[in-house]
């Protein structure tokens, strides 16, 4: 056994092009020609880490030829804080010997704070891990101190190498991008899942068994900061479930969902709003054939609020999981972004849901997107999700219908234009299922302009209101449950991306 032991004072911390970063001094490994093939070599290495820490810290690894598998284990302390005051949580990963550029090019996983340890071999990998020959030079163990406590952050770090034949990496075998649909119809789907390669706890066959279950069409993979569940989903699939495949870039300052890229697509999570950079990974999602979809824009947790601006986006999830107050917020932020496209003459920003489910209780569909597209194919749901031809429920119990019509026959449908002059009639029409006692509003430019009684016990009913398109800019429908305290709305059963009114 080898030890080290070092701490960092503030001087020693430097900027490199993406996020703030330092690198540590690290460990060296004998030669695979002078080590007992049979026995593993462990390093221990220790330090620690001062509030105002960078967001990477990187300890170099001198991995020699030969080696099988490298596994890392790691503990921290957790020492009380004052009320107020974060304690210490330390994220891990890993870059091979080609680095820890900003892109990725050297990555080889990821699992946050997840895991207390890892390991890397050409045949296996923990989840979350990229499989693959464990190549001689420097790696370099990632620590992201994501919150650190008055007293400083004190870590170990445990490396071992295995020596030996390092075995063959299985060829990775990716979902089908079609499944068998109905052609043009509604397809439901959650796109915002975690399984074990991240924080989850579940696997991906256990993910598509709830999401069946969930009368689900399409879901959408997504764990923090790794691609490497993306070979587990291919047994998932089936003609009755699309998978598509993507990943939760997990930044300090927000969380951004690529849906439906090329398989093993990965995308660099290592920057801030302030390093200008977002730009360039949206570019990358996209040229991956993803769309890219900031989530909970609100949510309350650290580093979880959006903060890069919605310039670069393709939809925003709107409602995440269980509907909730940073929900509202977000719903209310979406609206005002509707209401500044038509102010500017620009496109629109289609809204989405999803349940970011983790673990039990977790319900995988609550909520979930229903997409009227061609068929169920990756191409199809995508572009139903950008053009906003699509609602949003709570489960499959709940449909929405939701048209307009005035003028010649003239009608459109959820994300579409109804083409009228100012002043012609116009007739909005809303049929709810599956959601007794709620109660249909119809939401404008102006605010909340139709308010209905609340439907049956047996959950269907219809509203009909009459505009034009002078009065109304768009209208967009919600179903609301029953009003829980005074004047606060009660929680979304669904809503919808709107329909606008008017000429161009």
């Amino acid at each position: 056994m080898c030890e080290d032991a070092h701490g960092i004072g503030r001087r020693a911390l430097f900027v490199t092009g993406t996020a703030a970063a330092l690198t540590l001094g690290g460990v060296s490994f004998a030669a695979a020609d002078g080590q007992d093939q049979e026995t593993p070599t462990t390093a221990t290495i220790r330090g620690t880490l001062p509030t105002g820490s960078p967001d990477f810290v990187y300890v170099p690894v001198e991995v020699p030829s030969g080696v099988r598998e490298i596994k890392v284990a790691y503990t921290y302390d957790k020492p009380a804080v004052p009320a107020g005051t974060q304690g210490n949580a330390l994220d891990i990963g890993i870059f091979d010997e080609r680095g820890t550029e900003p892109g990725g090019r050297g990555f080889r996983g990821w699992s946050g704070g997840a895991r207390s340890e890892f390991f890397i071999r050409a045949d296996d990998a923990t989840p979350g891990y990229v499989p693959g020959p464990v190549r001689a030079g420097t790696w370099h163990v990632a620590l992201g101190p994501y919150t650190v406590a008055p007293q400083g952050l004190s870590y170990e770090l445990t490396v071992t190498l295995t020596y030996g034949e390092p075995g063959e990496t299985p060829a990775p075998v990716y979902p089908p991008e079609r499944a068998r649909g109905r052609g043009r119809a509604w397809y439901r789907g959650d796109c915002h899942l975690h399984s074990w390669h991240s924080d989850g706890r579940r696997t991906p066959a256990e993910i598509a068994a709830l999401a069946r279950a969930a009368g689900l069409d399409f879901i959408n993979s997504s764990d923090h900061n790794t691609a490497t569940s993306h070979p587990h989903w291919a047994t998932e699939a089936g003609d009755d479930l699309l998978i598509l495949l993507g990943e939760e870039i997990t930044t300090r300052n927000g969380h951004v969902v690529a849906l439906g890229t090329e398989p093993g697509t990965f995308v660099d999570w290592r920057y801030r709003a302030r390093d200008n950079r977002f730009g360039k990974y949206a570019r990358q999602i996209r040229r991956a054939g993803g769309l890219v979809v900031p989530a909970h824009p609100h949510a309350t947790c650290i580093g979880c609020g959006w903060k890069f601006g919605f310039g670069e986006a393709d939809a925003i999830e709107v409602w995440n999981g269980p509907y909730t107050p940073d929900d509202e917020v977000a719903l209310a932020e979406w609206d005002n972004l509707l209401v500044a496209s038509v102010r500017e003459g620009r496109g629109w920003l289609p809204a989405m849901g999803s349940s970011d489910a983790h673990r039990d209780p977790d319900a995988v569909g609550l909520p979930q997107t229903v997409v009227l597209a061609d068929d169920l194919t990756r191409t199809a749901i995508q572009h139903g999700i950008r053009a906003g031809r699509s609602y949003v429920a709570e489960s499959q119990k709940v449909s929405l219908a939701f048209t307009a019509s005035g003028g010649k026959g003239l009608h459109a449908g959820i994300g579409e234009r109804l083409e009228v002059d100012p002043d012609t009639p116009v007739t909005v029409r809303v049929e709810a299922s599956g959601a007794p006692r709620c109660t249909i509003r119809l939401v404008t430019d102006q605010g909340v302009l139709f308010t209905g009684d609340p439907l049956p016990v047996s959950g269907s009913g219809t509203a009909e209101w009459h505009t034009t398109a002078a009065y109304a800019a768009y209208v967009r429908a919600e179903l609301r449950h029953e009003t829980a305290a005074g004047p606060v709305p009660g929680a979304l059963a669904a809503f919808s991306n709107p329909i606008f009114l008017g000429r161009r």
